[in-house]
């Protein structure tokens, strides 16, 4: 009995036309006899066109899952992070934005004429604010209005003998954005890992988790993290003023971390129970050893590795109880405010003095407090896209939580606690006139409507003292403000004449939007030509005449200017950024301007 004959099949087709194409090879090959009718009426070729359908379908999903299960060729978002959470990165909760707030208050005077310092309060902690938009803010600090560094200037007078009747006295307070909300979870028996879901948005830290026991649950970065630090209030009179706060090592057996997914957050508990802290089983290594031969000792052999995880080593799972979880969430989806935005006082906590018993003074001072913010409140941004995020994530696996390198530090400043407040762009550079490893970082926060914006200097020490968890002992930071320069596009077209001017106009301008859609790094050139090139592979533009950027400044644009000619290249293609300029395109609607003929 003859073998059969191995049939040759094309293993490169991956398409509906070359798949098809190869199916009629086949069947002419091996059914001459059986198969001869290949027009495109006749059934066999709808067959030819069913088959060829699925195996081009199949085709693209096999090439969609094999591309999205690596990093650098996944499109997916949340693909993305997935991979980003494979090598260590974490996606952060909403982010707080965070500013200095200048408070102001009228005190009456004393008989001598001088401000009565026993009507001077506190303005406490907890006193929420509101902006225009309505975002709510929160005073994270006491205010004292009696201390001495505040200022005092007269502030009424009578207008017949210019007697001073009042006093105005303004202090800083710091503010961060987001209210206090609470959410009971019931939980059941026990639960290995046990995860529980918020069903409030917009969440920017949990404050608390407090079972019905008592017992606290603190975030940590990992479950196997069994040791964090504690800030704790400094009762030193001698040094409080300059140490608010004590950094506090505590062990927390009962732990959780946090995970979001699309605006969802997630709490995962540990793997042990809370008999697991009354029993020390972690195995001794001596039981783990295998017995060897010619050893004289004794060992047990029914060692089970998954005893190692029956510890409190991945912390302990709440059974039985009710969960009261305490979170901050902001009220809005942006919590930035522009300059003189925030100017609401929600119910401020006033404390007054004991002295202070005169009603009429005490409704006085209450009446007159008002606020204003200075300065740009920032912190929150909006999220980076998928070219951004793989480089963080990148960036992250490379820095290994530490700092030594430029990359090192800028994925540190990207990882910062949402909570403190997050950059949208950073740079760091080498200060080449230091002896010292002294760094300069160049910061950019985001303002409300999502464009680049100075960093408000609270957001500025987040960063200092988040990075000195890390930095090298040798290393200096000087966080500075980069400039921020405005760009307009202005380009000449010629167009077929058979097109409608207009429309190919509106597309042109469609197309050079798309192409400024992410925003630029600080020092990163504008390459002119890409803009001919965007512009001339348009089926309606037949050639481009000209293209030129120009510097706006002043009114709704930063104040910020360069001469932009001192920095486009002999032949014109590239129009490069000094290092500690970046350049935007703040307008795309009004900033593009186009002249078609």
């Amino acid at each position: 009995m003859s073998k059969k004959e191995k049939k040759i099949i094309n293993y490169t087709s991956r398409e509906f036309s070359t798949i098809k194409q190869s199916l009629v090879d086949y069947a002419k090959r091996y059914y001459p006899d059986n198969f001869k009718d290949f027009s495109e009426a006749s059934f066999g070729s709808l067959m030819l066109d069913t088959v060829s359908y699925m195996g081009d379908v199949l085709s693209f999903y096999l090439d969609y899952q094999t591309n999205e299960s690596f990093l650098d060729t996944a499109i997916e978002y949340d693909n993305v992070l997935r991979l980003g959470e494979q090598v260590g990165y974490k996606e952060k909760l909403k982010s707080n934005s965070f500013g200095l707030v200048s408070f102001y208050i009228l005190v009456p005077v004393t008989a001598a004429g001088l401000p009565d310092t026993d009507y001077l309060p506190i303005l406490g902690k907890g006193t929420q604010l509101t902006s225009n938009s309505g975002q709510v803010f929160t005073l994270i600090d006491d205010i004292d209005f009696a201390a001495s560094r505040n200022e005092v200037v007269p502030a009424t007078s009578n207008t017949g003998d210019g007697q001073v009747t009042a006093y105005a006295v303004k202090a800083y307070g710091r503010v961060m954005s987001g209210i206090e909300e609470t959410e009971l979870i019931t939980v059941g028996s026990f639960t290995r890992f046990l995860t529980v879901e918020l069903a409030d948005s917009n969440i920017t830290e949990i404050v608390s988790v407090v079972d019905s026991e008592g017992h606290e649950y603190f975030e940590v970065d990992y479950l196997s993290q069994d040791t964090i630090f504690r800030s704790v209030a400094n009762k030193d009179d001698a040094t409080r003023e300059l140490v608010p706060s004590v950094m506090v090592s505590t062990s927390v057996p009962r732990r959780f971390v946090t995970t979001n997914k699309n605006g969802v957050i997630t709490l995962k508990f540990g793997h042990g129970s809370e008999s697991s802290l009354k029993t020390d089983n972690l195995t001794h290594p001596s039981n783990v050893v295998l017995q060897m031969h010619g050893k004289d000792y004794e060992q047990d052999t029914s060692f089970d590795p998954s005893d190692l995880v029956k510890s409190d080593k991945f912390g302990v799972a709440p059974e039985n109880t009710t969960l009261r979880i305490i979170y901050r969430k902001n009220t809005s989806d942006s919590s930035n405010v522009a300059t003189n935005g925030l100017t609401n006082i929600l119910n401020p906590i006033f404390i007054f003095k004991p002295a202070a018993t005169v009603s009429t003074k005490i409704d006085f001072v209450r009446n007159g407090l008002e606020c204003i913010n200075e300065e740009p409140i920032t912190g929150d941004t909006s999220l980076p896209t998928v070219s951004e995020l793989k480089q963080r994530i990148n960036d992250v696996f490379a820095s290994q939580n530490r700092a030594v390198t430029a990359s090192d530090y800028e994925a540190l400043v990207y990882r910062m606690p949402a909570k403190f407040g997050q950059v949208k762009r950073i740079s760091i550079l080498r200060d080449q006139d230091s002896f010292k490893r002294n760094l300069n970082m160049y910061l950019l926060a985001e303002d409300p409507d999502g464009n680049f914006s100075v960093a408000s200097q609270i957001l500025k020490n987040n960063v200092k003292t988040w990075l000195n968890n890390y930095r090298m002992l040798n290393d200096t930071i000087d966080i500075l403000d980069p400039k921020i320069i405005n760009i307009q596009i202005n380009f000449t077209a010629v167009v077929d004449y058979e097109q409608d001017k207009f429309e190919a106009l509106n597309i042109a301008i469609a197309e050079i939007q798309e192409m400024f859609a992410q925003k630029l790094d600080i020092g990163q050139p504008v390459y002119i030509t890409k803009i001919y090139d965007v512009l001339n592979n348009l089926d309606e533009i037949v050639d481009v005449v000209n293209v030129k950027i120009t510097n706006k400044s002043g009114g709704t644009y930063s104040d910020d200017s360069i001469n932009l000619n001192q920095y486009i290249s002999a032949d014109g293609r590239i129009l490069y950024a000094p290092e500690n300029v970046v350049y935007e395109l703040k307008f795309p609607n009004s900033d593009i301007k186009g002249t078609v003929r």
